[in-house]
């Protein structure tokens, strides 16, 4: 089975094609290939952490006043990565010769280099608010003068989004900073659409979470005095009260079953049409960089009961963009604003700054 993985892995070796030196009639040479491919890359790394959300108390009154107290582990990320991007005239130096910088401008159609390759590959292990995720951003990116050809693979935990993304795109320059583009665009991704939950949901819209429970290995029992015990399939206790059953165990089972359920069904392909801009202008006292993507029609894929298309019960618009703006009034004060927007499959996920800055002389 191809997996996006090995898709990723064979864009980049034919990417790397066209970075190489076109020789005629000559032996290829690996190595200059390889050097020529990862110069001006850097190679990075750092490590985060702090204090994550505050320990929640829950009480009990079944069998007189109880306290049981959730705890949340601090947070942490471990990042590494290789990025070969050229900057941004608004982008600081500094940042990006340590590599640990991340950039909006990451999600653009178009950077700045043409004709060479331009790639991002990196993952990041973390905890966040108690849950540990293993996320990564891939990207491959050739721009020539009149086409591109991009590829993306994302998964972001916190988000819960994963796909793998390519683009095949005819691009025109126009005066001023604009590019226009229009193409074709394939993705993979899980069932996005469908519901395990769903045959679990009572006649009142409500859901019978503990025989779900109960199904999925967990036992409750009761002493006969009012009080009970949960414990999960291993045989573990993991709540005393009802309290903490409701509020702590049951989301994880529910959140734990989903992920199972969707596991258990196909990578799904969506094709579709995709039309785009670029804009980019830059002085040292304002620059503005925007760029959006519109997916408005799709492959209509009516005999897959896991499509997409027939969850929506027809067509949809996917969309993502990003701006990044800064206006310097005067040698002192400076406004700034960036931020990225992404809907796919009718899932949201953004991030966005502003802000004033102010130079002291």
């Amino acid at each position: 089975m191809i997996t996006m993985k090995k898709i990723l892995v064979i864009l980049l070796v034919f990417l790397a094609g066209f970075a190489a030196p076109k020789k005629c009639c000559a032996q290829v040479d690996i190595t200059t290939i390889t050097k020529d491919f990862f110069k001006y890359s850097t190679l990075y790394g750092a490590v985060n952490g702090g204090t994550s959300i505050s320990d929640v108390d829950v009480y009990s009154v079944t069998n007189g006043l109880e306290t049981q107290t959730i705890k949340t582990p601090f947070d942490y990320s471990l990042l590494f990565g290789a990025r070969k991007i050229k900057r941004f005239g608004y982008e600081p130096k500094e940042a990006f010769k340590n590599g640990t910088a991340n950039s909006y401008s990451d999600a653009a159609t178009v950077g700045l280099w043409t004709n060479k390759v331009e790639f991002l590959f990196q993952h990041e292990y973390k905890r966040q608010e108690g849950q540990e995720y293993f996320d990564y951003h891939h990207m491959i990116r050739y721009v020539a003068d009149q086409w591109l050809v991009k590829a993306e693979y994302l998964r972001d935990g916190f988000a819960d989004v994963k796909f793998f993304e390519s683009s095949q795109r005819y691009r025109k320059e126009l005066k001023n900073g604009i590019s226009l583009n229009i193409g074709i665009a394939q993705r993979m991704s899980e069932p996005y659409g469908f519901d395990p939950l769903e045959e679990w949901l009572l006649s009142n819209g409500n859901l019978h979470y503990t025989f779900l429970a109960i199904e999925e290995g967990y036992t409750v029992e009761f002493d006969g005095e009012g009080g009970t015990e949960y414990f999960d399939p291993s045989g573990a206790s993991v709540a005393t009260s009802t309290e903490v059953w409701e509020a702590v165990v049951i989301p994880e089972m529910l959140a734990n079953y989903t992920e199972k359920k969707r596991n258990e069904l196909p990578i799904q392909w969506t094709h579709s049409w995709v039309v785009g801009f670029d804009y980019y202008k830059y002085t040292k006292n304002n620059w503005l960089h925007a760029w959006g993507s519109l997916m408005p029609l799709h492959y209509s894929d009516e005999d897959n009961q896991f499509s997409y298309y027939n969850f929506n019960e027809g067509q949809w618009k996917d969309y993502s963009g990003g701006v990044i703006f800064g206006y310097w009034f005067n040698k002192n004060i400076g406004i700034f604003a960036e931020g990225t927007y992404n809907k796919y499959w009718n899932r949201t996920w953004h991030s966005f700054s502003a802000g004033i800055n102010y130079r002291v002389f």
